[in-house]
């Protein structure tokens, strides 16, 4: 049997056997080129680095002559193909004489206590390395399967029946890849917990939005990720400074002299403000790792952004386009984004405020329902104009700071440029949202420049405003009136200039702490029950915006708090 590969290409044995493990798995890691480091696949790869490197020949069989049965052969991390069945693998090892060969392949776990000794996904994997031998002229009726775990050997036989078993595998595996439905997730399964693509894959949360799994919808949801981030963002406003790249670190030099080190594996994200420089080697590496690199104006204006080629997702973005140029498809999601919002401003109001007023906590919940049923874009836009005036109208309610010379007085929302403290604040906790959201969504694959709410503008990243609206209350505004009420900051931290008003340096760093702060916040998911941070929200919720875009959910499910 032979597969017509066409102009598909060749499948990876190892995505075989990512097939046969979870076709979800196969279909992120194979199609959509998703990929997440885990504990386990780090040490995986450690385990590897011996077998990875290239030593050892292996001749082409019509080239070892007479002789050809005295040959040992004794290769490391080979690559072949096979054209027929449509197969290329890197064999970790590849042992015997002459024509006479088998395939090893090293395995970081414990050997498994089944009939065969080996799990079946790493059977398959085997088997199909057998066959791109064959397919090359060489004999193989047998493969060997190495277990670090418990540092053994086991033989698999390369029998006709596990060929045929194989091809067809194969067969199912390219039937999925052309599809452009990514299979169900797995339901309530084992497999899960252990996957390092749990938290873009959400299957849990899938099927309980999607009603597959009945009892998840009734008992809680697994979390099957960290509540925080092991990486986090680095902040660089100091003028003058350059960025380097030394060992492991990211080095910070100011008039030639260090001041500061962080190690590149802890590193999300890099922020740049105003005089900053950056070397290329730091940039190479920064790309090659996907750690963005954000550019703002020593105001906080947020210019430009510099990533690797870290997401080839073309099919997602084209259901963004395709959505987002018709108007009666965009108003579904679009008003969920403003709805969210206005919810959540009033939730702000309601628990922040020295006196609620009843009146504005009505107006807010009226407008709220009015955007839940709008089917028109500029009927939509003149709902969130009207409640964002009403919020802000009574944003000076939240205010508690009661000193004097720290009073802060808020009228009305303005900006380019604010003109007082409290607006100078929200336009620059905004700038650090949209920049977060912007590097959120391009890790998942989208364009965040052409939103759904917001209309194409140059420059503009329209769909991380658009995902910032529900987040602008519950976060951005959140984190002005804690700084404010808590005394956390003082008119020292302002610059005014005329009508402008900005923040000086020390005030920049009083905003970037306590917006980090926010985002490592652990809060309560209002739809899966869960607890973790803001960070992670961001991404579950871009994830659920590209899920509802492959129509596998209904309906995206707004973040709004309680």
């Amino acid at each position: 049997m032979s597969i017509n590969t066409g102009s598909r290409g060749l499948l990876p044995a190892r995505m075989l056997n990512e097939f046969v493990y979870c076709p979800r798995l196969f279909y992120l890691e194979f199609v959509e080129g998703e990929f997440q480091d885990s504990a386990d696949t780090i040490d995986g790869t450690a385990r590897h680095r011996r077998v990875d490197v290239e030593t050892g020949e292996l001749q082409l069989p019509e080239a070892l002559g007479s002789s050809a049965d005295a040959i040992k052969i004794h290769a490391r991390s080979v690559t072949l193909s096979g054209r027929e069945s449509g197969l290329i693998a890197r064999m970790d090892l590849v042992e015997g004489r002459g024509k006479k060969l088998y395939p090893v392949e090293y395995k970081k776990g414990e050997k498994p206590d089944l009939r065969d000794g080996a799990w079946p996904t790493d059977i398959i994997q085997v088997v199909a390395q057998a066959i791109i031998l064959r397919e090359n002229g060489y004999e193989c009726d047998e493969g060997i399967i190495y277990y670090f775990g418990t540092k053994e050997r086991v033989p698999i036989a390369i029998t006709e029946e596990r060929v045929k078993g194989t091809m067809d595998e194969i067969g199912k595996a390219w039937d999925v890849s052309d599809s452009s439905d990514m299979p169900p997730p797995l339901v309530d399964s084992p497999k899960c917990p252990a996957c390092s693509l749990a938290s873009i894959c959400l299957p849990d949360e899938i099927n309980s939005l999607t009603g597959q799994d009945k009892e998840t919808q009734e008992n809680e949801i697994r979390r099957l990720y960290p509540a925080r981030d092991d990486a986090l963002p680095v902040y660089i406003q100091e003028q003058g400074c350059s960025v380097s790249k030394k060992s492991e670190e990211l080095e910070v030099k100011l008039n030639g002299k260090p001041i500061a080190r962080s190690r590149l594996i802890e590193i999300s994200q890099l922020s740049l403000f105003g005089n900053v420089q950056v070397t290329t080697q730091a940039i190479h590496e920064l790309c090659k790792r996907n750690v963005t690199i954000c550019y703002f104006s020593l105001g906080g204006w947020f210019n430009g952004i510099t990533h690797g080629m870290s997401h080839k997702n073309v099919d997602l973005r084209r259901r963004q386009y395709a959505v987002a140029e018709d108007p009666a498809k965009s108003i579904i999601i679009a008003r969920r984004f403003i709805e969210g919002k206005i919810r959540n401003c009033r939730t702000l109001l309601r628990r922040n405020s020295i006196r609620p007023e009843t009146e504005a906590m009505t107006y807010l919940q009226m407008r709220a329902e009015e955007a839940s049923r709008s089917k028109d874009p500029e009927d939509l836009l003149g709902i969130e104009g009207s409640a964002a005036r009403v919020y802000f109208q009574h944003f000076k309610d939240m205010i508690k700071s009661e000193s004097p010379e720290a009073r802060f007085n808020f009228e009305s929302r303005n900006r380019r440029p604010p003109t007082d403290p409290v607006n100078a604040l929200l336009s620059y906790v905004y700038a650090l949202l949209s920049k977060d959201l912007t590097v959120t969504l391009l890790a998942t694959g989208f364009d965040p420049y052409l939103g759904f709410f917001h209309k194409p503008r140059y420059g503009r990243p329209g769909l991380a405003l658009d995902l910032m609206e529900e987040f602008r209350p519950i976060i951005g505004d959140s984190v002005v009136i804690s700084l404010i009420n808590n005394q956390e900051i003082n008119l020292n931290d302002f610059v005014i200039r005329g009508t402008s008003t900005g923040l000086t340096s020390n005030g920049r760093k009083k905003v970037i702490n306590a917006y980090e702060r926010r985002l490592d916040s652990l809060v309560t998911h209002p739809v899966f029950g869960y607890r973790i941070s803001y960070r992670r929200i961001l991404e579950v919720q871009s994830r659920l915006v590209s899920r509802w875009l492959s129509g596998e959910i209904r309906e995206y499910p707004m973040f709004c708090t309680r």
